[in-house]
């Protein structure tokens, strides 16, 4: 690859550049529903008012998304802003391979298919049930079955895995509607059986991340795999019954269940069987494919592991080749920003709790989870409990590690992330929210102070939005919906406002202004860091927010 070249009009401040990733906080459009605007954010009101300060999209096409009406989320935001480029993504790769019928052509799904008929088995189907787009689509997991029974599939087995995260928070019976509808229409002619067999809140089995609780992991393979857990005659009665028996509860929470028929399990995975685990994002379905794949599992006791095919719908680690088998290629991200700034010597730290962790390190580096050679990384452990518990989150940590890695003077380019905005906005305890979105203010005020100090610059910006959309909008009205109390109903889904693009140089030594940038996007960030660090950014990259000199 090409080298970075320095730029003649500025060689860079005295201290660091520090990138910081304010995880779901953008600009809300709704008074009452933008919690970034009523949380107290003194640091940030100086900095919009005082600071270089501009708006940036982080949603849709800006983000390689299929379509402006999609929502940013974190695994796309942080490829985008770590490449400086858009890259097509998993929704828009996936729709693709299924319309043009290339991931039915793919040996993968041809053995995966054959596999079944010559064991006259079952194909398994896991993964996120909405059509929120972030990590699933349930109009993919429609095409795959389409497909099965056209290419001689007699039994298929899904194991739902419920949203409410991605989509509105209890809509989850719509989505059984909808797919009540499609199975009978598959069954119809009685050559075929396929049916719901388990499934639970993707928060409480099978979908954890960055290793933060393997117990989900367990919970979900006792109910996918073994068939183990509480019994309900249909998906349907299922969660009807968990919300009675706890009002209030959200679908992401919802407790594991176990679909029987004539009073067995209907659908454990055995031996001979095909499984597909259909979410295209990584972070989430990494730990599954490892209690499916790996030989040696010291995670938990999965007992005797099935011998069966396994595919994810994507690869999920470039780095590691996880998994093994995948339907769809994912984006080919290549020349980071991370990697030209090593190939520049350029010293580099990257940190952040464990539930963003992999987001400023393996997705703002492509999807690849080795580090460069100018990088340091550090991971907080986050704490294992209900967020809104503890809406804090380990801000304060990871400001006080950055100050600390600031005035040490070691690196020159320091990214972090600060998961708050985003992790408590997806629980939609108002209150909890605005707690969390001022500790992430207060991070950001202490670290003003070591910037200034050191003679750095600090640019803040967010991937995406959520606490400034916290609740659910009236699309004929476009008012806030309220419940039977009377009070605003909770949206607990990523926003598609913009977000801040924030430029803080205190020493003013950068002389920086705002350019002239047409349709501005988080992958504008890279640019403009590398500006900032005193570097001509490469020419295919978008373009700085940002001159100097």
């Amino acid at each position: 690859m090409e080298t970075l070249q320095k730029n003649g009009a500025f060689s860079g401040p005295q201290g660091p550049v520090v990138l910081v990733v304010m995880d779901g906080v953008g600009i809300g459009k709704h008074p009452d529903s933008d919690y970034v605007r009523i949380a107290d954010t003194p640091n940030l009101d100086w900095l919009r008012e005082h600071a270089l300060y501009t708006e940036v999209k982080a949603h849709g096409k800006a983000v390689g998304l299929p379509d402006d009406s999609d929502m940013g989320n974190s695994e796309v935001g942080h490829n985008a802003i770590g490449c400086g480029r858009v890259f097509d993504q998993g929704a828009a790769l996936v729709n693709n391979a299924i319309s043009t019928g290339s991931m039915f052509e793919d040996e993968i799904w041809k053995e995966l298919v054959a596999n079944v008929i010559a064991n006259q088995s079952s194909l398994h189907f896991i993964g996120l049930f909405s059509d929120g787009n972030v990590h699933s689509h349930i109009s993919h997991l429609e095409a795959m079955l389409s497909r099965a029974k056209a290419e001689g599939v007699k039994k298929a087995r899904i194991h739902p895995l419920i949203d409410g995260r991605d989509v509105p928070p209890t809509s989850a019976l719509t989505y059984v509607e909808q797919f009540e509808e499609f199975l009978d229409g598959i069954n119809a002619d009685g050559s075929v059986d396929f049916c719901v067999a388990s499934g639970g809140g993707r928060m409480n089995i099978t979908m954890d991340r960055y290793n933060a609780d393997w117990s989900m992991v367990e919970r979900g393979w006792k109910t996918h795999v073994k068939g183990e857990g509480r019994r309900f005659p249909t998906m349907r009665e299922a969660i009807e019954t968990f919300r009675k028996e706890s009002p209030g509860i959200l679908d992401q929470d919802l407790p594991a269940f176990v679909i029987e028929r004539d009073g067995s399990p209907v659908g454990p995975v055995r031996d001979g069987d095909s499984v597909i685990f259909f979410n295209f994002r990584g972070d989430r379905s990494l730990e599954i494919t490892k209690a499916f794949e790996a030989d040696e599992l010291t995670e938990f006791d999965r007992g005797a592991k099935p011998d069966v095919l396994y595919a994810g719908m994507m690869q999920y680690d470039g780095d590691l080749c996880v998994p093994e088998k995948y339907l769809v290629s994912p984006p080919q991200i290549d020349r980071t920003m991370s990697e030209y700034l090593s190939n520049a010597g350029v010293t580099q730290f990257a940190i952040s709790e464990t539930q963003k962790f992999g987001h400023v390190t393996y997705f703002f580096n492509g999807n690849n989870s080795g580090k460069f050679e100018t990088e340091t990384w550090q991971e907080i452990p986050s704490d294992v409990c209900p967020f809104e518990d503890a809406p804090r989150m380990k801000a304060d940590e990871i400001t006080n590690a950055v100050i600390s890695a600031i005035e040490n003077g070691e690196y020159r380019f320091i990214r972090l992330n600060y998961p708050n905005g985003d992790m408590v906005g997806h629980t939609g305890v108002f209150d909890a929210v605005k707690v969390a979105v001022e500790a992430v203010d207060e991070g950001v005020g202490r670290l003003m102070e070591a910037v200034k100090k050191a003679g750095g610059i600090m640019v803040c910006s967010a991937d995406h939005g959520n606490s400034d959309d916290m609740c659910e909008i009236d699309k004929k009205t476009g008012k806030l919906k309220l419940d039977d109390e009377g009070k605003y109903k909770p949206k607990t889904a990523h926003s598609l406002n913009p977000v801040p693009a924030i430029i803080y140089d205190p020493s003013g030594t950068a002389n920086a202004r705002l350019a002239q940038v047409q349709s501005a996007g988080i992958a504008n960030l890279a640019a403009t860091c590398i500006m900032l660090l005193g570097y001509q950014p490469p020419e295919d990259y978008t373009p700085s927010l940002v001159e100097v000199g």
